[in-house]
């Protein structure tokens, strides 16, 4: 069981678009992960797939991802915190026109998000990508990025 709640909550985190881990390199508290290539995300949509998939018949319903998440959260405890959000957005999302999903439905759905964030189109989803990505979120939701929040130094004064 603690593995199938591992499993999930790396997956999650994995396939999410913020990262949770933070950058120990000094970058002003901002997220960072590593650069993933659409093959590792490929192989995280399956992992995760046969996470969810509890009777292991090829297909995972609704039903079977509202438990998976009801065990991760309760192995959180405190409702699973932002991963756990994260998870439940995802899976709203899955399954928000149809009441299951098969391997290739959900892999189409994961890798269409990979698609999307991989701004440059290389095959490789970076940290300045997901960087620039929630800049883009923030200022549609009228948030100002942390970065454009600090106001910038004063330039010099000219000597007259």
């Amino acid at each position: 069981m603690k593995k199938v709640i591992f499993a999930l909550a790396a997956a999650a985190a994995a396939t999410s678009m913020p990262a949770i881990a933070q950058d120990a390199g000094g970058n002003g508290g901002r997220f960072a992960q590593r650069d993933q290539t659409r093959a590792e995300a490929q192989q995280r949509a399956d992992t995760m797939f046969q996470m969810l998939d509890a009777n292991k018949d090829g297909t995972v319903t609704k039903a079977e991802a509202d438990a998976a998440l009801a065990q991760f959260q309760s192995a959180q405890g405190d409702a699973g915190g932002h991963g756990a959000g994260r998870m439940q957005r995802m899976l709203d999302q899955a399954f928000a026109t149809i009441p299951s999903l098969t391997l290739k439905q959900f892999e189409t759905q994961l890798l269409a998000r990979f698609d999307a964030m991989d701004l440059d189109h290389n095959g490789t989803v970076t940290a300045a990508e997901r960087q620039q990505l929630r800049a883009q979120r923030q200022a549609a939701r009228g948030q100002v990025p942390a970065a454009a929040a600090t106001p910038a130094p004063a330039a010099p004064a000219k000597p007259q």
